[in-house]
């Protein structure tokens, strides 16, 4: 145990990067859950979609909407929000699925959601990217 303990008095800063790798680690594996959002994969979004009616909240800019977005999702950019939240006052009971382009503004746009009481919150994991991905259909109109 000496031996162990010296070595890591030799190696603190090793020791200190391995904390903090284990932290982000950690955040990254179960952050979402901890901000009370659920990530879903495209296949679980057509299936909220499909069996519980589920709101598609597209939160990319205008141009990247424009270039294509899931049918029938309605367009609030994440920048807008916040003025706009009274929008979805009628939502609240609904499941939401938030969408980005990869799915990290989305994310921050769920943890805002859940922070306003909304409780059936979903990120799409790897956002339009991922929807691509799994050959799903996306349109212009």
């Amino acid at each position: 145990m000496q031996d162990f303990l010296t070595f890591v008095s030799q190696n603190l800063l090793l020791f200190a990067a391995l904390a903090v790798t284990l932290v982000m680690l950690f955040l990254n594996l179960f952050g979402s859950r901890l901000k009370g959002y659920q990530p879903v994969d495209p296949a679980e979004a057509v299936n909220l979609i499909n069996h519980d009616n589920a709101l598609v909240l597209d939160v990319r800019e205008a141009n990247e909407y424009q270039s294509g977005h899931i049918l029938n999702a309605r367009h609030i950019p994440q920048s807008a929000l916040a003025k706009r939240l009274d929008e979805l006052e009628k939502e609240r009971n609904r499941p939401i699925i938030l969408v980005c382009r990869s799915g990290s503004r989305s994310g921050h746009v769920a943890g805002m959601l859940k922070k306003h009481g909304f409780e059936k919150v979903y990120n799409l994991s790897g956002g339009i990217m991922a929807w691509q991905n799994a050959n799903l259909p996306l349109t212009r109109k």
